[in-house]
């Protein structure tokens, strides 16, 4: 039987209704497409198009934007160099690409922190899901010693951590991606209790500066920021199983996005 690229992403929909100001889309090729092979990624970097195109695969699901940017193909980037070369990799690949943020986050529960709490088994101590957020409930450990074991769950070469290391914890409050902002972690710190927050990034002067002066004041809280695309890969390669279920004739692969940063 005939598998599009509609029947693809029809799948990865939550309603027939479209979201509101939603940024998932289909960003290059075409619905009626046949589907070859699947891949999902973080990110559709040039190095992970390359990658799909030399597994056979035609159809790109990127959680994340092409061109640099969270809404896609703006203006201020349309006659960039590097842009317009990367344009040219996708056309030469015939790579269909489709943006899965949105739906991925909207779903119950959201796909990628469903796959976070997968990698870090802890699916099981989850304590209370909130919209943005989780809380888990875990055995007390040192601050270090949780770094370390997020450390090896995930693959990271490493953390940053605000907080004293020494520090016992185990009730964990848990922000994918660019939540790790003020307004949404600063709350479960203070009303929910948490003693550490699990983010993926947010601006450095809101939550870790909350934690620096609690922690002067007295307090024990901390944070362990784990870097956006570190935060949310696992939930690709949650979606990836997923897809690989529900089209078993089809090759599905997730691409993990190599660490972005060097640490001198």
């Amino acid at each position: 039987m005939k598998i599009t690229v509609r029947d693809v992403v029809g799948s990865l929909l939550i309603s027939d209704k479209p979201l509101i100001d939603s940024v998932d889309q289909l960003l290059i090729g075409c619905y009626d497409e046949e589907v070859r092979g699947i891949a999902t990624t973080f990110a559709a970097t040039c190095e992970v198009i390359e990658k799909a195109s030399n597994l056979g695969v035609n159809l790109l699901i990127s959680h994340e934007g092409i061109y640099y940017s969270h809404q896609n193909n703006p203006e201020w980037l349309a006659a960039d160099p590097v842009c317009s070369r990367k344009r040219q990799i996708i056309e030469q690949t015939g790579i269909a690409i489709y943006r899965d943020h949105d739906h991925c986050h909207r779903q119950t529960p959201d796909i990628i922190m469903a796959g976070l709490l997968e990698a870090l088994d802890w699916e099981n101590a989850v304590a209370e899901m909130l919209s943005t957020s989780a809380i888990v409930q875990v055995a007390p450990i040192k601050l270090q010693q949780l770094a370390a074991y997020i450390k090896t769950k995930l693959g990271l070469h490493y953390v940053r951590v605000t907080g004293q290391l020494s520090d016992c914890c185990s009730h964990i409050g848990i922000l994918v991606g660019y939540r790790g902002g003020g307004s949404l972690a600063i709350p479960l710190l203070r009303d929910k209790g948490v003693d550490v927050i699990i983010a993926g990034e947010g601006p450095e002067w809101e939550t870790p500066e909350y934690v620096r002066d609690a922690v002067h004041q007295g307090g024990h809280q901390a944070l362990i920021t784990l870097g956006h695309a570190e935060s949310e890969q696992p939930g690709m390669q949650y979606l990836a199983k997923q897809l690989q279920k529900q089209y078993p004739q089809i090759p599905v692969h997730f691409l993990p996005v190599d660490p972005l940063f060097h640490v001198l």
